[in-house]
């Protein structure tokens, strides 16, 4: 647990990783040990069509969850949809000859959150996006989709693309991990805003958006005067994005810890990335202005 600039607890979650249960390089035991060194206060284990049940280990949190994927690997025609459940109270009663609808409504017919995994890894269109009900959340950065083979970690474009069509999903960084050695493994994370790190308050937290996504640094967005502002840890650089193509919304500098921007007229959403010297980044949900 850390307490933030506001003096608010705030714990450190990992909502999309791997063991040998499926494709990973750890056993369960051994992921969960190397995550309470690094320090997280919670983890969920979303194994590749297996359910992982939640738990404890040694004080750390250990939430529900699975990955459920299907569409293979080519994104084109029908395309690719990986999905990751957390917090289900049960395994959800979930079949590889589904399609990515009927995962996502019996994830949360068992009491859990679905996540859209990398959706630029995965092709998604905005419009295939679009077309989905009952999407909880979507990943913005996803880790291992920048290693080996892989080099599109980064879902920032699709996420702008889906605010202009009004669509504004609470975005989670998460590492993906599968190797534990690519550098993948403890990267990106979200740090939730609760009282304690049972359960029910972690998932309260991110099914209500009282979370930011990082790679390190800190960052807070809130409604301020004519405007809003930006409250982080030291930053090298701070950027407004919203539905506009251009505006003056990018501030650089050294140890910079604070920033203020008046939205135009036209401005309907915005979303805050900063990032630190050592090029960290870290994501604020979106304000609808």
């Amino acid at each position: 647990m850390q307490i933030d600039l506001f003096g608010r607890k705030r714990f450190k979650i990992n909502l999309h990783m791997h063991t040998s249960f499926s494709d990973g390089d750890l056993t369960a035991v051994e992921a969960a040990q190397y995550y309470l060194a690094q320090g997280y206060d919670a983890i969920a284990l979303t194994d590749h069509w297996f359910f992982g049940d939640g738990g404890d280990f040694d004080g750390m949190t250990i939430l529900s969850g699975g990955e459920y994927n299907v569409g293979g690997n080519d994104g084109s025609g029908e395309g690719v949809y990986h999905v990751v459940g957390v917090g289900m109270s049960r395994a959800p009663s979930v079949s590889k000859s589904m399609n990515v609808q009927e995962i996502i409504d019996r994830i949360r017919a068992a009491g859990g959150i679905a996540i859209l995994a990398h959706p630029a890894w995965s092709l998604n269109t905005p419009e295939k996006i679009l077309a989905l009900r009952h999407v909880d959340a979507t990943e913005i950065y996803n880790s291992v989709s920048g290693v080996h083979h892989s080099r599109r970690a980064d879902s920032s474009l699709i996420v702008d693309m889906l605010g202009c069509c009004g669509r504004f999903y609470p975005l989670i960084a998460a590492d993906d991990t599968h190797y534990y050695e690519a550098g993948e493994a403890c990267a990106s994370y979200i740090m939730a805003e609760a009282e304690d790190n049972s359960p029910r308050a972690l998932l309260e937290a991110i099914r209500s958006g009282a979370f930011y996504a990082t790679q390190g640094p800190e960052v807070h967005l809130f409604r301020d005067g004519d405007g809003y502002t930006v409250k982080c840890s030291s930053v090298s650089e701070i950027v407004f994005f919203s539905n506009l193509t251009w505006s003056p919304r990018v501030f650089t500098g050294n140890g910079l810890e604070c920033a203020h921007y008046v939205p135009r007229e036209n401005e309907r959403f915005l979303r805050v990335q900063v990032k630190d010297s050592a090029g960290r980044l870290a994501w604020t949900n979106f304000t609808v202005c």
